[in-house]
């Protein structure tokens, strides 16, 4: 049962992401990236809080160092990351965008094994590859039309950002994912509503 559930959730997290990038540029017709990022970022954490609230979720307490990774992830993965997604959807199609983000996986493995020394195995490196060479079938046919180079330097970016937040959240010592991803909502977004204001 456990097992069901965790597929479930799994296929329901591949949905929702695949989804993500099309709402997101239907959305960039009528408000700005920034607005956008914030607007999405604050809404996760809100409901987050929200939820939290309603399961009586008990209290987390974060150690220094804790504090030190989470707030690096925040910044990278919740205030840079979406921006960078969000300016290159701009000029770029959803499709194209899509293909790009495949990136995050790669650059997320390559920083955990050069700057945070993990173990780097074969089935590792074959995962990467069947990434890439994935999304280069994907795009050799030109479904997906790449509207200059900046767009897509923005969204690999993007990937970058959200590949440091990956390895820095990992570091935090804490099982409670909504409590994570709570903080990082109110705060990435609180901050970029006021940059964009």
């Amino acid at each position: 049962m456990i097992f069901r559930s965790g597929v479930f959730a799994a296929m329901a997290a591949a949905v929702l992401f695949g989804a993500g990038t099309p709402i997101a540029k239907l959305l960039l017709a009528q408000t700005s990236p920034w607005l956008l990022a914030a607007l999405l970022y604050l809404g996760s954490g809100i409901g987050l809080w929200i939820a939290r609230r309603v399961r009586r979720a008990s209290a987390v307490h974060l150690g220094s160092a804790d504090w030190c990774w989470l707030a690096g992830a925040i910044v990278a993965g919740g205030i840079v990351a979406p921006v960078l997604l969000l300016l290159g959807l701009t000029a770029m199609s959803a499709s194209g965008a899509s293909l790009l983000l495949n990136a995050e996986g790669v650059l997320t493995a390559l920083l955990a094994w050069f700057a945070f020394k993990e173990n780097f195995d074969r089935r590792i490196a074959l995962g990467m590859l069947a990434i890439i060479a994935g999304a280069l079938v994907l795009s050799w046919p030109q479904e997906a039309r790449f509207a200059g180079m900046w767009p897509a330097l923005a969204i690999l970016g993007a990937c970058l950002a959200w590949a440091i937040d990956n390895n820095l959240t990992r570091k935090v010592s804490l099982s409670d994912a909504t409590f994570i991803a709570m903080t990082k909502g109110l705060v990435a977004g609180s901050t970029n509503l006021a940059l964009a204001l």
